[in-house]
């Protein structure tokens, strides 16, 4: 049953960047023979069966054209796909051939404490020299990934797809299936990234407002109007445009390893129904995805069926995945084309009947500015009299709610009613630049840059509330308690928590064994940021309750709130966390499920 692959391949092999020349094909090259020779066609190899040899160490790459050190899993960037069966048990033995610790989580999936890879919480983390064997039932179906908890590991190339087959038949039809990895590549050590951010947050932001974005505003809202905005940013030192910590100024966006010059490239043949498994694999990257000339039907998210929907255009933050299919036509070639949220960059890949075909470039989409709505506040998004709005300390905030046990509503429906803003005593203070009083609907928005879109374009956007699990609800309890969770910082100082508390002082969340809890998460900061719970669900709260989506990282908007519901299943310690990866070491909490109660 097993099938043990180790890779030797060799430099050129790896290669993969600017200078590397050729195209990328792509890696579900094993439904279909493209004929091809590796050397000119280097590919991210699947690995299949149910037992694994993984092996970390450094690998010599080139993205753009200087050579560099990734970290790599047997010598692949990204690394190799493992391809599961449900039902089945998988063994993964794990050897760390780096100079520093290092670890596997395997995201999204739903397995014991000790199984989880994040050294601190389940595990002591893999030492060099060593290896660990990772050994659990798969019990789901789905596309996922894999990644390194340690470090800033992730940012330097540990970092792999999931695809696991149903036990049962597949109630999504397709005769192709592409796995597209999207990541992010810097020639910058991370290390040097972080201490830039740390020193000046809008360090790689360069698309600053201009003389004829000022005369737009004047002649869209008049000067009263343009002045008393430009005014408030002032006050606040904030920019309207910062909206990615890193940008296009630092990174090059990959699709499986490919660059936008090499091409990413997956092939089809006439008639065919081709499944496009979009995994976002960034450290700080949250893509906008469209394949202009095709519509895509929505049938899984985060690797859990839903019911399809049809779209012209989806947003993945980092860490989420959705499954797609499209019906191509066999006279194009199509682009996979992933802007990047602020429109500083994209990944680009080609859907072609024919290896010689090129699709053309899309242009990327106008640049979004952030907005009064942004910050959380109850009023129109343009317009907006800030002469009330008060940062740091907020000193004149009406704090009347502060204690007022909330109410509980029925499973499902939680983001249906309007949350007021329990600020905790400990959100006061220099870290902490802004809170949002008044937060938006999350569910409704498709988010900072989209939301004009089917006016400006014609296009339909996923949202939140698009959302509904192809099967039903299997936990139809309403929740017994809710906990509100602030996303906070101070983004000037780059100082990033969860109610004011950094992950080293804080004390862990603790739920008790079999409990079923409403988490409502309210971001006070104007940065969208991907939030993942590790090893429970989180049921996203559609409006429907007896098909409750199940998600493993939620995307909160700036100035919004969103809840969903947990159930407590899986005794153990879990993280919890914003998955934008230099803000982690602040927005972080320990989850700890136990029997027998919380005190």
């Amino acid at each position: 049953m097993s099938d043990i692959t180790r890779l030797n391949l060799s430099r050129r092999q790896f290669v993969t960047g600017a200078t590397a020349g050729g195209i990328l094909l792509g890696l579900g090259l094993d439904s279909y023979a493209v004929g091809s020779s590796p050397a000119k066609n280097p590919q991210v190899q699947t690995l299949r069966g149910n037992s694994f040899n993984l092996a970390m160490g450094y690998q010599p790459v080139n993205f753009t054209g200087a050579q560099r050190t990734a970290t790599a899993i047997n010598g692949s960037v990204p690394a190799p796909t493992l391809r599961w069966q449900e039902g089945e048990t998988v063994t993964l033995r794990v050897t760390n051939h780096l100079a520093h610790d290092s670890s596997i989580h395997w995201h999204g999936m739903i397995l014991p404490t000790g199984m989880d890879g994040v050294p601190g919480l389940s595990f002591d983390g893999i030492k060099p020299g060593e290896t660990f064997e990772y050994q659990f039932e798969i019990n789901q179906s789905g596309t996922y990934w894999y990644h390194s908890h340690s470090g800033w590991q992730e940012q330097t190339g540990l970092y792999g797809a999931i695809v696991i087959d149903p036990k049962d038949p597949d109630p999504v039809a397709y005769d192709r299936d592409y796995v597209v990895l999207l990541s992010d590549w810097s020639d910058e050590s991370p290390d040097r990234i972080y201490a830039n951010l740390k020193k000046m947050s809008h360090y790689y932001n360069f698309q600053e407002r201009t003389a004829g974005d000022l005369w737009k505003d004047i002649k869209n809202k008049g000067v009263v109007q343009t002045w008393k905005e430009r005014e408030m940013w002032n006050t606040m030192r904030m920019k309207q445009t910062d909206i990615s910590d890193v940008t296009g100024y630092a990174y090059t966006y990959l699709m499986n390893g490919a660059t936008p010059d090499t091409r990413w490239t997956g092939l089809f043949k006439q008639g065919e129904k081709v499944r496009l498994r979009f995994i976002n694999g960034s450290a700080m990257s949250i893509f906008d995805i469209r394949i202009p000339g095709l519509t895509m039907t929505v049938v899984a998210a985060d690797g859990q069926n839903i019911e399809p929907v049809t779209i012209d255009e989806f947003r993945i933050g980092t860490a989420e995945t959705y499954d797609v299919v499209v019906e191509p036509n066999a006279d194009s070639a199509y682009a996979i084309f992933a802007q990047t949220i602020d429109r500083s960059g994209y990944a680009l890949g080609n859907l072609t009947p024919d290896v010689a075909w090129r699709a053309d470039t899309p242009k990327m989409d106008h640049r979004p500015t952030l907005g009064h709505g942004d910050m959380g506040m109850a009023m129109n998004r343009a317009g907006m009299d800030h002469s009330g709005h008060k940062m740091n300390g907020m000193s004149a905030m009406n704090h009347r709610q502060h204690g007022t046990p909330p109410t509980i509503v029925a499973a499902g429906y939680g983001n249906r009613k309007s949350v007021t803003a329990n600020h905790h005593t400990t959100e006061f203070g220099p870290h902490t630049d802004m809170l949002a009083e008044a937060p938006q609907n999350g569910l409704h928005d498709p988010g900072l840059g989209l939301r004009e879109h089917r006016q400006r374009y014609n296009r339909k956007v996923l949202r939140y509330a698009d959302l509904r699990n192809l099967t039903s609800t299997q936990d139809k309890r309403d929740p017994s308690r809710e906990i509100q969770l602030h996303l906070t910082g101070n983004m000037s100082r780059y100082m990033w928590s969860m109610n004011g508390i950094k992950f080293a002082d804080a004390e862990p969340l603790e739920l008790t064994y079999g409990e079923r809890v409403r988490i409502t998460l309210v971001n006070d900061t104007m940065m969208t940021h991907p939030i993942h719970l590790h090893g429970l669900w989180s049921e996203l709260e559609t409006g429907d309750p007896d098909y409750i989506p199940r998600k493993h990282t939620i995307l909160v908007q700036p100035g919004s709130q969103i809840s969903y519901l947990v159930s407590a299943d899986a005794i153990g310690r879990w993280a919890y966390h914003c998955h934008l990866m230099y803000h982690m070491p602040g927005m972080m909490r320990e989850v700890r499920v136990e029997k027998g109660g919380r005190g």
